[in-house]
């Protein structure tokens, strides 16, 4: 059996999905989380299940409108689970009514039904299953309550009785219009033919029969039909909902503070402040050395052991500093990540950041964007990668192709080990500060990049935003530890197995040279030959021709992190094996605070990982549009690096 599961955004959708199947997909709290459809299984059955984006219509003016449209009208579904928001069906129930046009059995799900009561609601669902005609459950996903009602309704189908909410004389045009129509679902499809939403053969006859709706009713086609379906979801609300005369509630009062036009800002700007300071500043000055000294303690556990067990002594450095110097770097700042991932995953799962993307929408439509470029955003600080792909939900294709561009700007998990390194060495007592300018120089960099590319290149105007913002909730501690613990163990595979091939790469490069002749000095390695090239570009950011500073930034393009391992690991073969990366007398030690920053912020800006690059090429649609775009970033960012690089002079001195 195939079941597709659709509803509003910001219902509880993705939950449901992943209480149903098991699965781990990423739950959050603004609209655009699933942007594409996924599948799973319902536990214990052979029930297939996928989870469609959350929409409000039918109607294709969104990329998620069109995936779940598509995947509906394949004619292949067996059933179609409806989830509804139980505290606001008068939003939920105009996608149903449409749903209720198919021929598919339909199922709808009252979510969040656990909340009716603190509302002071209450909800009938027998009068709503007989308004409806299908089958109605209560559930709470988040609470796993009614779950086994619904799995067992699924079971049981049984053919629903046909939904007419329309007039005689609009029942009858409808009639009228099937009879040209082959296929499946044709109530469905001579409703979206009367509203220019369906292509036919026979677009004479249709006009003609829209003239006459128009003419009866004296306005828009659309109109007309999108009137009666709200006519008919408020006489369903107000049969079957019963609501008590209640005071504000708490979400009204934490809005007039946090929605606030004087200080909702300044609140947002203070609470990822802290995000950074309790993740790179505090946490970070107080594990970071007791994870190097750990991962210093396996480098000579393991170096002991090979040499004990007769390892060849290029053997017993691959090992020693390739392999453990590259991914141990990297695996040192997992107690910040570890924190910064529960604070994001906090902001996630109790709405606020639905009201950030509310809150700044009017300020980033000065610049040509628009509350729906803050979801890539906020998405983004985990990965790039998600991030890119969630400009599917903007419909203007400038405002998009923009969004993608900017994207990779916001600093993500795999540029904290950059941030983290550089800040928590020379500005150790204000790690947490520096860490945090670093996100808000990103925010600034945004504005002015969109001011500049809105004026030359991507014309036009933003988009309007329209969301609904959810109930202030408690975060849910399960799905905040599951959260936190799929993003840490990708970060850990990730340095298992890119993080690894790519130390390796550097090891074998900065150990041979181009006769392929072993133990040669560093500095006549082929590292050494390839960075002596390209150092020139970097000497205006770093006030030195660092060979090892200007390969390690390249790696970047690999995955961040591996700028850390990479200079890690020149550090350890130059330095006699010393983990001290930035020891005075060492390749590094011409760091100063100056360079330190802007080596952060080239790294920060320049063209992204190799994953966010393959997932800007697929949203451009263009490998030459992508390419465009990563020489506009890493030009920018070298543009920067250099600004920051003299004017931290200017201010050091």
């Amino acid at each position: 059996m195939k079941i597709a599961l659709i509803g509003n955004q910001n219902s509880g959708k993705s939950t449901l999905f992943n209480l149903l199947t098991d699965s781990r997909q990423k739950v959050g709290n603004w609209p655009g989380v699933t942007i594409e459809s996924k599948r799973g299984y319902i536990k214990n059955t052979d029930f297939e299940l996928i989870d469609l984006p959350g929409v409000y219509s039918l109607s294709p003016y969104s990329n998620e409108e069109k995936i779940s449209r598509a995947e509906i009208l394949k004619n292949d579904l067996d059933c179609i689970i409806n989830i509804v928001d139980a505290t606001s069906i008068e939003r939920s129930l105009y996608l149903t009514t449409q749903l209720l046009d198919l021929e598919t059995n339909v199922i709808v799900v009252l979510n969040m039904s656990d909340m009716l009561a603190k509302k002071k609601l209450t909800i009938d669902e027998n009068i709503l299953e007989a308004k409806l005609g299908c089958p109605v459950i209560k559930v709470s996903a988040l609470k796993n309550i009614g779950i086994d009602k619904l799995i067992d309704a699924i079971s049981n189908l049984k053919n629903r009785s046909k939904l007419k909410i329309f007039d005689e004389f609009l029942e009858e045009k409808i009639n009228d219009v099937s009879k040209f129509l082959d296929g499946s679902n044709k109530r469905f499809a001579s409703i979206k033919a009367l509203e220019n939403d369906f292509e036919t053969n026979h677009e004479d006859i249709i006009n003609k029969y829209i003239k006459e709706i128009e003419n009866k009713y004296n306005m828009d086609v659309v109109e007309v039909f999108a009137s009666k379906r709200y006519d008919f979801v408020e006489e369903v609300r107000d049969s079957c909902v019963v609501r008590e005369n209640i005071n504000e509630t708490v979400t009204d009062k934490i809005d007039k503070v946090l929605l606030n036009k004087y200080v909702g800002i300044p609140i947002f700007i203070l609470i990822m402040f802290l995000v950074y300071f309790l993740s790179v500043g505090l946490v970070g000055s107080a594990t970071v050395d007791f994870v190097e000294g750990l991962v210093e303690w396996v480098s000579g556990a393991m170096g002991n052991l090979l040499t004990n067990l007769g390892a060849s002594d290029w053997s017993n450095s691959l090992v020693v500093d390739g392999m453990i110097a590259g991914v141990g770097a990297v695996l040192t700042f997992i107690p910040q990540l570890i924190i910064l991932f529960i604070l994001i995953s906090l902001l996630e799962t109790s709405g606020y950041m639905a009201r950030i993307s509310f809150l700044l929408d009017k300020f980033f439509k000065r610049f040509g964007l628009s509350g729906k470029s803050l979801i890539p955003f906020i998405v983004g600080t985990g990965c790039s990668v998600p991030g890119v792909m969630a400009t599917r939900t903007i419909e203007d294709d400038n405002e998009r192709k923009m969004t993608i561009l900017l994207t990779p700007f916001i600093p993500c998990s795999a540029k904290l080990p950059v941030i983290a390194l550089f800040s928590g060495f020379f500005f150790r007592d204000y790690a947490g500060i520096v860490s945090a300018s670093v996100y808000f120089l990103s925010v600034i960099t945004i504005i002015l990049t969109a001011i500049i590319l809105r004026k030359f290149v991507y014309k036009g105007n933003s988009t309007a935003y329209i969301t609904e913002l959810p109930e202030f909730r408690l975060p849910s501690i399960k799905y905040t530890l599951r959260d936190v613990y799929d993003r840490v163990i990708s970060y850990i595979k990730k340095a298992g197995s890119i993080i690894l091939l790519s130390s390796i790469f550097i090891w074998v490069l900065s150990s041979f040279s181009f006769n392929f002749t072993y133990g040669v000095d560093v500095e006549d390695s082929m590292l050494a030959t390839i960075g002596k090239g390209i150092s020139w570009l970097f000497y205006p950011m770093l006030g030195e021709l660092s060979w090892g500073a200007s390969v390690s930034a390249i790696q970047g393009i690999v995955a961040k992190e591996q700028v850390v391992s990479s200079m890690a690991i020149i550090a350890g073969l130059t330095d006699g094996g010393s983990s001290l990366i930035f020891a005075s007398d060492g390749i590094f030690g011409f760091f100063t605070p100056a360079s330190a920053y802007a080596f952060i912020v080239f790294n920060l800006f320049s063209a992204p990982c190799l994953g966010t690059i393959g997932a800007m090429k697929k949203e451009y649609g263009s490998g030459k549009h992508a390419l465009k775009a990563i020489l506009f970033q890493t030009g920018l960012a070298w543009i920067l690096g250099v600004l920051v690089y003299w004017i931290g002079r200017l201010i050091w001195f």
